[in-house]
């Protein structure tokens, strides 16, 4: 294409020499690039020390995870993936709209970098609404990229190396990492699983937990990986021990916040809580609620004190969240208030939402039974928790190792297990405790899945359950089975 347009315009000779080389200096650059990417394992240049690397507190970040095994994985097998917790269908049509309407903005160039004062504005409506105070845009709500980036701004801008975070366990593994980074130290501490599957907090063992050293607690609800929602009772009882510890302030994960569908479940902003106001900083984002997990618009709401060292790192981080996708966001959260989604288009997008949630969700739970995986109560979120203690695992998968897994658990051993031998690929719940956990036998499964890809799943777990079934152990290979799986509602339908 340069060279066409130089020849329109009269480029000399000279250029035009340039312009015939350069498919070769082309293909020179690719094989330097081919070059490198075999040699990436190769000693350092000359003139480098073996002495330079990364800093002391990434240590170990550079370490196998279970993502990164189990990704590749998915990759490998071609499994159904119910790992990995993101819609895979597209955002609903109002959503895509609003970002069509916001490119046509004038909104191209840097915005403010606390948060482009549309969203904020809307940001602080709603919330104002949800905590029942007025919440004041420009000095308590902070825009980040992602929920995730609101996070570990909270982190680095209220921890000192030192301190120690507390979590409810199982948690969400993404914590660990993020408080290592800010120079603290994460204390887990157990929630009880109960005969019923219910998960229930230990306030005794939060209170044992807790030290002079304790600075925040995260709190998420609904909760990721159980699909918990924490009572209004709970909430109560954790800001109980909050106002016993002055010093303690707390982080609330409030990502799936739309997301309630158990029955008789509905969620409850910490900060709303007598005093906890002052003592909290609410994270959530837009990705989990549209199904724009791209996007990364997220946000952090609460006191000016809290919020102010977090606008004071900001820049350091970002000059500004991208200013269009914020503007679709403002554009975008309006639009989901109108009664005008569901099957009658007679109700709001986080109503439609929910319903199609506890569809998905019901369906899993079907087809986990039949392959002798028991479901264990979700409420919220889009994963739910199976307890695999029926099922037999093969001795050569307990056997085995993996760079991320050089001691094997019984819950990794059967995940590898299903994803190579039956085709469906869910994740073990044993890294989402910071100690080994009492139990190896849970398994994490995501429904955040279009028609297809539940009903692929739900036929080749179904097949899974039939041939364990005879075999009278997990043995059977089932995969290309075609059980007919029971229907779900896809998304778009709910949303449009």
């Amino acid at each position: 294409a340069s060279s066409d347009q130089g020849h329109r315009r009269g480029m000399g000779a000279c250029a035009q020499r340039k312009c015939a080389t350069m498919p070769r200096l082309l293909s020179i650059a690719l094989l330097t690039i081919a070059s490198t990417r075999v040699g990436c394992l190769s000693s350092p240049a000359r003139g480098t020390s073996a002495t330079h690397h990364g800093a002391k507190r990434l240590s170990g970040a550079d370490k196998p995870t279970v993502w990164s095994e189990f990704g590749a994985l998915a990759r490998e097998t071609g499994a159904v993936n119910l790992g990995q917790g993101f819609p895979d269908w597209e955002p609903p049509q109002f959503v895509l709209d609003s970002a069509m309407e916001a490119l046509g903005r004038n909104c191209h160039q840097y915005t403010r970098t606390a948060g482009h004062p549309s969203l904020v504005e809307v940001l602080a409506e709603r919330y104002s609404q949800h905590l029942e105070r007025r919440v004041c845009g420009e000095s308590e709500v902070a825009v980040t990229v992602g929920a995730s980036q609101a996070l570990f701004l909270t982190l680095q801008a209220l921890v000192n190396p030192g301190d120690e975070v507390v979590l409810m366990e199982p948690a969400f593994d993404l914590y660990y990492g993020q408080i290592r980074v800010a120079g603290a130290t994460s204390v887990g501490v157990p929630m009880s699983l109960g005969v019923d599957g219910e998960w229930t907090l230990d306030t005794d063992a939060l209170r044992a937990a807790l030290t002079p050293q304790s600075r925040v607690l995260i709190l998420n609800s609904p909760h990721n990986p159980t699909g918990k929602v924490f009572s209004l009772e709970e909430m109560e009882a954790l800001a109980e021990v909050v106002r016993d510890h002055p010093s303690l302030i707390v982080i609330s994960d409030e990502v799936y916040k739309y997301t309630v569908h158990g029955a008789g479940a509905s969620h409850h902003h910490f900060a709303t809580l007598d005093g906890m106001f002052e003592r909290t900083v609410t994270v959530s984002s837009a990705g989990k609620t549209f199904s724009v997990t791209g996007w990364q618009v997220g946000w952090a709401v609460g006191p000016r004190h809290l919020i102010t060292p977090i606008h004071s790192f900001l820049p350091y981080a970002q000059f500004c969240v991208a200013a269009p996708m914020q503007e679709a966001l403002a554009i975008a959260l309006r639009r989901a208030d109108e009664p005008t989604f569901g099957p009658e288009a007679n109700v709001d997008y986080y109503t439609a939402l929910r319903a199609d949630y506890a569809r998905k969700r019901d369906a899993l739970s079907v087809a986990l039974s039949a392959a002798g995986i028991r479901p264990l109560p979700c409420k919220g979120g889009f994963f739910m928790m199976g307890d695999v203690s029926a099922l037999e695992v093969p001795a050569e998968y307990l056997a085995d190792t993996t760079p991320a897994a050089p001691v094997m658990p019984r819950d990794w051993a059967l995940c590898r297990y299903l994803a190579k031998e039956h085709g469906v690929l869910l994740i073990p719940a044993s890294p989402f405790f910071s100690a080994k956990p009492t139990r190896e036998d849970l398994v994490r499964v995501a429904f955040c899945k279009k028609e297809e890809t539940l009903a692929k799943a739900l036929s080749r777990l179904t097949a899974f359950g039939a041939a364990s079934s005879v075999a009278g152990r997990s043995d059977g290979h089932a995969a290309s089975s075609d059980v007919t799986a029971p229907p779900v509602a896809g998304m778009a339908a709910a949303a449009e």
